[in-house]
């Protein structure tokens, strides 16, 4: 019984720190783009894309999910953060991000590329961002970098590309590619085992 009354508590909590974020999603900016990513989140924890419900519980539970709504929000997230404290190991330093961007944890990971695609998927303690040179990497549609994997300088990264836990990757990627290693090399491309180095 008094579990369920905690539980009741919290959620009522939730509902009430985070009423505000509803507001700003509602009726801000980027609105179809906060859409796709709680569709593309939700189906992710296996929850109702089309509830309110679920829209607070990635608020309450997932910090990751709020930086990046606060990305979106752009000015308000200033507000919106003194009710609900993003992650605080988590970085989003790139102008543009597309839509549904999937970040699984937070832990010591930046993202500073000059451009992300749709459907990119990072995990946690990757570094996307600067060389000696001060450029950073631009990453296609729906690329996966796995945990602790380094993506830097002024590289293009394709669409479909999958980029190993602990990689380095400092040439360019082409498209529909399994990268791994340090430095990266081609692990797949096009599903076939080809096992190719980057660049020239």
């Amino acid at each position: 019984m008094m579990t369920k009354i905690l539980r009741f508590l919290f959620f009522i909590f939730g509902y009430v720190r985070c009423f505000p974020h509803l507001i700003v999603w509602k009726f801000g900016k980027n609105k179809s783009v906060i859409d796709y990513d709680i569709h593309v989140w939700c189906k992710q924890k296996k929850l109702n894309t089309k509830s309110i419900n679920s829209f607070m519980y990635l608020l309450n539970v997932l910090p990751e999910f709020r930086n990046l709504f606060y990305f979106r929000v752009g000015a308000n997230a200033v507000f919106l953060n003194f009710f609900c404290r993003k992650c605080s190991t988590l970085f989003l330093s790139t102008p543009e991000i597309g839509p549904g961007l999937y970040i699984q944890h937070g832990f010591a990971t930046i993202v500073a590329a000059k451009k992300i695609g749709k459907d990119c998927f990072i995990n946690q303690q990757v570094t996307i961002g600067y060389t000696e040179s001060g450029k950073t990497p631009t990453l296609g549609d729906n690329v996966r970098v796995s945990a602790g994997a380094k993506v830097l300088g002024d590289i293009q990264v394709g669409n479909n590309v999958k980029i190993g836990a602990n990689a380095v990757v400092l040439k360019d990627v082409p498209a529909n590619c399994t990268v791994g290693g340090i430095p990266a090399y081609i692990i797949k491309k096009d599903g076939i085992r080809v096992d190719l180095k980057l660049g020239k």
